[in-house]
C-alpha cells in the first residue's frame, strides 16, 4: 500500500444519521436559545455566556484575552461584544488590577441582575429543549459521550472548560 494514499473510515449509513441528527439538533437547539434570550431580554447567546463567565470569575471580573479563550471567541470578537456590553451598562472595562497592564471586563451590578432574569430563561430552554425530551440513561449517556469528547478536544484551551 502506498504511504501517500490517505485511507479514510467513512461513517456508516447508521453513523452517518447519528452525526446529522447532531448537526441539525444542535443548530436548532442553540438558535433557538438564542432567540429566546434576544426576544426575552434583549441578549445573544454569546453576551450571555459572556456574563456567566464573568459572574463565574473571582470578583465578577476577567481580563479580556482570558475571557476570549474561555468562550472560543477571537480577541477582536470579544471587544466588540464586551463593548456592546459595556454600553448597555452591563459590563465594563478597566486596567488588570493585578499588573496594570491588560484590559479586564467586570460584570456591573445592573448585568447581574439581568443575568439572573435571563438564567431562568435559558435554564428553562435547556429543559423544554433538550432535557425533559431525553429519558435519564440517553441524557446520561449523552453526558458521558460529551464529556469524552471534552476531554479530548480542551487539551489545547483549557479556559473553555467550564464543567
Amino acid at each position: 500500500m502506498n504511504p501517500d494514499v490517505i485511507t479514510t473510515r467513512w461513517l456508516d449509513a447508521d453513523q452517518q444519521r447519528t452525526w446529522r441528527a447532531y448537526l441539525v439538533g444542535t443548530t436548532l437547539l442553540m438558535d433557538r436559545l438564542d432567540r429566546d434570550l434576544r426576544e426575552q431580554h434583549d441578549l445573544s447567546m454569546p453576551e450571555y455566556e459572556i456574563l456567566v463567565r464573568l459572574s463565574e470569575a473571582p470578583g465578577h471580573r476577567m481580563r479580556m484575552a482570558g475571557l476570549a479563550g474561555s468562550v472560543s471567541h477571537s480577541r477582536s470578537r470579544i471587544t466588540h461584544t464586551v463593548a456592546r456590553l459595556e454600553r448597555d451598562g452591563l459590563v465594563t472595562r478597566a486596567a488588570c488590577a493585578s499588573d496594570g497592564r491588560g484590559v479586564e471586563a467586570i460584570l456591573t451590578e445592573r448585568g447581574f441582575e439581568v443575568l439572573e432574569e435571563a438564567a431562568h430563561t435559558h435554564v428553562e430552554g435547556v429543559r423544554r429543549y433538550l432535557v425533559d425530551l431525553s429519558g435519564d440513561a440517553d441524557f446520561a449517556a449523552m453526558g458521558r459521550v460529551f464529556d469524552t469528547v471534552a476531554d479530548k478536544l480542551v487539551e489545547n484551551n483549557p479556559d473553555i472548560d467550564i464543567r
